[in-house]
Formats: C-alpha cells, structure tokens, sequence
C-alpha cells in the first residue's frame, strides 16, 4: 500500500504525512475507488501535523489528525454534492476551497502552489465527468414528420375525379404524332362532316367552349384552335 503512495510525492508533499495517510486510507477507499491526487498542507512554520486533501474518482477526503496524530478525523463529500471548486494564490501557498449544494463552503490553506493546481484541475475533469454522464443518459428523442396516409389517399382520390370529368366534357380527337415529319397532326375535319349544320347555337357555343378548355391545357395547338373557332362562328 505505501508503495502506491510514493508517486504522491512529486511536488514536496510531506513523506511522514503522506504515510499516515496510507495507513489510514486503506480501510476506507470504496468498491472501484482510486486516489487521483494528495495535497498536503505546507505552512510556513514547522507543520508537525498537517491538513491533506485526497482526491479520489468518487470523493474528496479531509484528512485532518489529531491527538498529536494519534487518531485522524476523515470528512469527505461525494463529487455529486459539490457545487464548485476555487482556488486562491497568495504570497505563501495556496488556499483550496469549495461549496456544496447545501451552500457549505470547506476550505484549507497553505497548500503548495503546485498541490493546489493540481486538486484544482483534477476537480474540474471530475465534474465535468459527472455532468458529461448526466448529458448521456437523457434521452434522445427523433421526431420525423410523417403525411398522414389517409390524407394522401383522398388527395389522389380527387384528383382522379378531377381528371375524369375534364376528359368528358370534351370529347374530341386528339393530335395525333408522326415520325415521318416529327410534328403534331390533327385530322382535319370538315363543318359538314362534323355535323356543325345541324347544332343549335347553344351547342355550337359549348363545342366552342370545349375547344378553349384543350387550347389552355396545351391539348392543341393555337392555330388549329382558330380553325375550329372560324368554322363553328360561321355557323351561329
């Protein structure tokens, strides 16, 4: 176990407190728990019995000793009841501080510039950790739009209807398309042979009007549109 404690000592924390805090630790990391970081308390006299930080994935660890380190008061608080953490570089070390959801606010001074630059930075990727998961696990929800099929059917419905009546009220003969001359032809018929004698001048009026319908949709062309108009107007 001490062993594990010696990359701890990097950045001039105090060896003895470091291995009281081993033999201290031991019995009270968690399923999964791994020391991140140990800051120990620096102050400008002799410290005989300094304050240490543990950070952990799951925690930070108060390791505070007392009875002139014969016993060792431990306070620790989850990364999901901090709210912040803050640190302030003064002439001799650091002070670390940090607030939890209940608005406390824990704080230790005289940590090395270094040690508390480094709880610091191991404390923000904690949290951050912590509201990265809470972003992942919120579900995520699709929403494609989608045509209601019913709605799709009326419409073709009506427009089949539409189609249908059009094609009845005029019933006449369409182009008709060669390729020998590669242009549109249409038979020509004759007033006499059309039987246009013989209409009245309300049938001649609608045949008229039948003739109009298949010009604007592009059934027959302008100039066989006014042949057909000059041979019914001679007739009403």
């Amino acid at each position: 176990m001490k062993e594990q404690f010696k990359k701890f000592l990097n950045e001039e924390q105090d060896p003895k407190a470091i291995e009281k805090i081993a033999s201290k630790l031991s019995d009270l990391l968690m399923k999964n728990e791994e020391i991140g970081y140990i800051a120990v308390q620096k102050k400008p006299a002799i410290t005989v019995l300094p304050d240490s930080i543990v950070m952990t994935n799951k925690r930070i660890i108060i390791c505070q000793p007392k009875n002139l380190g014969l016993s060792m008061n431990f306070i620790d608080y989850t990364w999901d009841e901090i709210e912040g953490t803050f640190v302030k570089e003064n002439i001799l070390g650091s002070e670390f501080s940090f607030t939890t959801r209940t608005n406390m606010e824990v704080s230790i001074d005289y940590i090395p510039k270094i040690q508390a630059r480094k709880i610091f930075t191991y404390a923000k990727e904690q949290l951050d950790i912590l509201k990265g998961g809470a972003v992942s696990n919120a579900p995520i929800i699709d929403e494609v739009p989608v045509a209601p099929i019913e709605e799709v059917e009326v419409i073709e419905e009506m427009e089949t209807e539409e189609v249908t009546s059009f094609a009845e009220i005029m019933p006449v003969t369409l182009p008709v398309y060669t390729t020998e001359n590669e242009q549109f032809n249409t038979p020509t018929e004759t007033p006499k042979e059309n039987g246009l004698g013989g209409l009245s001048q309300d049938e001649l009026f609608e045949k008229l009007q039948n003739y109009k319908k298949l010009l604007d949709n592009g059934l027959i062309l302008q100039g066989e549109y006014d042949a057909f108009k000059k041979e019914i107007l001679s007739y009403m």
